[in-house]
């Protein structure tokens, strides 16, 4: 069975003269494949899902069923966790640009969006409070022209730690959507 969600089309890699390489737009998809971090750090918490779900059977089997049940949901929000982590990142599609976290996910509409750029800025440090000099995909919305949103993509995260070139050409990608579909 085919996970949609862990890897770019092939196409994206394929050299083309469309920037847009995809038949079907209406569909979301990440415009990048997750980043070898991403993936592992997900792997170690589904691992950890698999000793939960270990002590789920083994309380199961010598003490009550409640303990066990409770052990058992606290596994499947773990496996939950692992699934949303591999998911989290920037979708795009013709209807518009899809940020999604581990908590929450934002949609911009293409006409409510002003500009996305790559910009040379502090950015977080996977996620933590620690701030580095780096590059990070920026948008600027037709509702908060003060461009305060957080950035959509940076160099320093679990995707593109280290890989300097998946980050430009993921940039390049989800600008190339921008300026296609951000015109309306």
């Amino acid at each position: 069975m085919p996970l949609s969600f862990l890897s770019a089309d092939r196409t994206f890699e394929a050299a083309s003269e469309s920037a847009l390489p995809y038949d079907d737009r209406e569909r979301w998809r990440r415009p990048y494949r997750p980043g070898p971090w991403r993936v592992g750090v997900a792997a170690l918490v589904l691992l950890l899902a698999a000793f939960v779900l270990f002590a789920a059977v083994l309380i199961a089997l010598t003490d009550s069923v409640s303990a066990a049940v409770t052990v058992l949901v606290l596994a499947l929000l773990v496996v939950a966790a692992a699934l949303r982590l591999l998911r989290m990142g920037v979708w795009v599609s013709s209807r518009g640009l899809r940020h999604v976290g581990l908590l929450m996910t934002r949609t911009a509409p293409w006409a409510g969006v002003l500009s996305v750029r790559t910009v040379q800025q502090p950015v977080r440090w996977l996620g933590l409070p620690r701030t580095v000099q780096g590059q990070a995909l920026t948008i600027v919305r037709r509702d908060r022209p003060t461009g305060d949103t957080p950035p959509l993509l940076t160099t320093h995260t679990l995707d593109f730690l280290g890989r300097p070139a998946a980050f430009d050409r993921a940039a390049d990608t989800v600008e190339a959507w921008a300026a296609e579909y951000g015109r309306g």
